[in-house]
């Protein structure tokens, strides 16, 4: 009986994590949701007008391809507040970033995070070279790298 139990718990967890949603591009730009009932709906409801004038780009700075005007995303001061205590706050990833690529602190630009209380994934831009790094704790490393 645990043993029909068990597999029939399995299989109904294996169909609930097998039913995703997928964004998909169509032909004319328009982005398209496609849901796992089987259903889809358009995300961008207006398609986007081609642009043949070439003087609307943004200007790009010679770091990483970001426009001039570009501002560091803000991160959750309370997660901030906790990881100040074991030297792990922002502040001091960008120190490590900027001694391990040679360059000074403004030279170093948050792209992107994902972060928690135990771990995070930081997106910088040194130097004009895109770097990541994660944080385990309070350990800071270059991500995909183990020591």
């Amino acid at each position: 009986m645990k043993t029909l139990s068990f597999l029939l718990l399995f299989t109904m967890s294996c169909i609930g994590f097998a039913q995703n949603n997928h964004i998909v591009k169509t032909e004319d730009g328009r982005r398209v949701l496609l849901k796992a009932d089987f259903t889809w709906e358009y995300i961008d409801l207006v398609k986007p007008e081609p642009t043949s004038d070439n003087n609307l780009k943004p200007k790009e700075s010679k770091n990483c391809g970001l426009t001039e005007d570009f501002v560091e995303p803000k991160l959750n001061m309370k997660i901030q507040g906790q990881l100040k205590r074991g030297k792990a706050t922002i502040h001091h990833i960008k120190k490590k970033v900027a001694k391990d690529y040679n360059c000074t602190l403004d030279d170093v630009v948050l792209l992107s995070f994902s972060e928690h209380k135990a771990k995070g994934e930081y997106h910088f831009c040194a130097k004009g070279i895109k770097v990541a790094y994660k944080r385990i704790g309070n350990s800071i490393v270059k991500k995909n790298k183990f020591f």
